[in-house]
This record gives C-alpha cells, structure tokens and sequence, in this order.
C-alpha cells in the first residue's frame, strides 16, 4: 500500500499507519455500498464489458484453432486489463491526500457487490416464499446461467443459494482481499480478471482456448480469497460439518475456487445443494456439496447472512489488526 499524505488536525497531530488507512477505506466502502448498492448507469464494469466484447469479437475469430485462439486470448486480456490497470497505478502512486482518499474509496466501493447480491438473492427468496415460482424462475435467470425453466423450486433455491456463496468470495471477500494486499491496482486488477472469466470462461467451442488464460488467472488471483472464504463460512456456521464437506466435497468439484467456497458454505448452513442441474445443453452431472435438508427460500436468506456476517467478521478482525499495528508505531507515516 501507498503511503498516505493526509491533512492532520493538527499540525504534526494524524500518525496513521498504511495498514489501519486501507481497513478504514474498506469500512467506508463497505457503508457506501450498503447505502447506495451499485450505480444504475454508468457502471465502469459495464463499458469495461462493452469494451471486452469488441476485443473479443474482433480477435476471436478462430475459435477452433488451437494455438491461434490461446494467444489472442492472451492478447485480448492484456489489451482489455493493462489500460485500465494503469489508470489505477496513476491514481495509487501520482495522488495525495483527500483526492487520494476519495478516489480508494470509490475503487473499492465499485469492485464490490454485497448490496446487489443481497438484491438477486431476495428477489428470489421472496418470489419462492410466497409462492410465486414463475417470478422466482426470472430472479435466478438473472443470476445463474442454469436453464430456469427446468428448474424444480428446490432447484431454484438450491441455484440462487449457490450464488450466493460463491459471489459473496468472488465480489465482496476477493475485493476486499486484494485491496489490502496491493492497494487500487490489486483489487482493480481482480475485479476485471473476474469480469472476463465470467464473460470467456467458457467451456464451450467458441471460448474454449480463446478465455482460458483469462479463466486460469482468475483461478489464481482466487485461490488464497476463496479459501479465506471458506474458512469465515465455516467459523460462523456448523464449523465441524463445514470443514469436512470442504474436504471430502471441494476436489470433486469442477472449479477450484467455487468448491471449497461452496462446500464449506453448503456444510456451515447445514443443508445439501450441488447435484444434477439443468443448462441448455443438457443435464451436468455435479457432485453433492454440503449436508442435510433440502435448500428453501429460507436457505438463500441464511447464504447472504453468512456472507454479511464474514465481511463484519474481516472488518473487526483487520481493525483490530490494525490499531494493535498503528499502537506498535509499525509502518506508521505522518
């Protein structure tokens, strides 16, 4: 992280470590989100998607070709992320002070997503809990790329339930992660990887070759966040039952994120999501993940309370992390 020049109270008066500065910002960006959820227009992610779809129309045009299709995917990603990427080294490394502030703030704020998971996920829960199921097939369209319509109303609670949990590590605890390890281009640089893989990632002819460097970097920009996230569900929920799912359950699974993130998500609520689904091309046979009843609307409200509990859990956690620091005088700046 960068050191900051802020303006002190008095002169000679503000000693703030860099560590308890990048907690604080996620704290705000936390409350700013809860308050305002994501803008409605002019989202960045939203012309960074734009953008992405030209590269890829442009350069994708040899799917079937192996070597031709990995390295434009390769020049793809690069040409989509660098210029971003150096917008926000520009902003870390060229800004001071309260500009400074602001702009880390806003950076996290965008990069992340409780209040609109909470959003999806209600939607659901409330169609399903009042019986309206045609209403509850449109909430998790929006949300999974299952087909809806052969969704049975366990299966849809079972979908958005599973979206839940693997998005509170993907947008919320990632974000967060990558933020206070490497500051605005840390968590910017994740937050378009993401993006990509989640535009690519495809196991399909089309993107098979062409989104796979973009699919294996967010696998490894994910790995260290995902298993964080896993072990905050389990701490918060059945802890036993949590860890032996992520054990026993996760190297099954396809992803090598989404399993423990789920697994261990499925065993701290105590119910059995994963299984059989239906997508356009057919039934996918999926491994079982977690233990116990068959998920409800109720499910989906316990997922995100789980995730909403994890991130108050981190933000205690880091705060207290960081006055123990910024008490020790370790990396403090005036």
């Amino acid at each position: 992280m960068t050191q900051v020049d802020l303006p002190a109270i008095e002169p000679g008066s503000l000693v703030l470590n860099t560590f308890l500065v990048a907690v604080l910002i996620c704290a705000v960006a936390v409350g700013v989100d809860r308050l305002a959820g994501e803008p409605r227009r002019l989202h960045p992610l939203v012309g960074f998607g734009h953008w992405a779809s030209l590269l890829e129309q442009a350069l994708n045009t040899r799917a079937e070709e192996r070597a031709r299709s990995l390295g434009f995917g390769v020049l793809a990603t690069l040409v989509a992320v660098l210029p971003v990427l150096s917008l926000a080294l520009a902003f870390e490394y060229l800004l001071t002070g309260w500009l400074w502030l602001m702009i880390q703030v806003a950076g996290v704020w965008l990069a992340m997503s409780l209040r609109g998971l909470a959003e999806h996920g209600r939607a659901v829960s409330t169609a399903l809990a009042t019986g309206d199921e045609a209403r509850a097939r449109w909430a998790v369209s929006q949300i999974v790329s299952r087909d809806a319509n052969a969704l049975t109303e366990e299966g849809i609670a079972a979908a958005a339930s599973e979206s839940m949990l693997e998005n509170g590590a993907d947008a919320v605890f990632s974000s967060l992660f990558w933020y206070l390890l490497a500051g605005l281009p840390g968590v910017v640089l994740h937050r378009l990887i993401n993006t990509l893989d989640a535009m690519w990632g495809y196991r399909s002819p089309r993107y098979l070759y062409f989104g796979r460097f973009a699919a294996r970097s967010d696998d490894v920009l994910n790995w260290l966040p995902a298993r964080l996230t896993a072990f905050t569900y389990a701490l918060l929920g059945n802890t036993r039952l949590a860890l032996r799912c992520w054990r026993e359950q996760a190297p099954a699974w396809d992803s090598p994120n989404a399993g423990p993130v789920m697994a261990a998500g499925a065993g701290a609520l105590g119910v059995q999501l994963g299984g059989p689904a239906p997508y356009a091309g057919g039934i996918k046979q999926r491994s079982v993940l977690g233990e116990g009843a068959a998920p409800s609307a109720e499910t989906i409200d316990n997922a995100l309370a789980l995730v909403n509990r994890g991130v108050r859990l981190w933000l205690a956690v880091l705060l207290v992390m960081a006055l123990v620091v910024q008490g020790y005088g370790w990396g403090a700046t005036a």
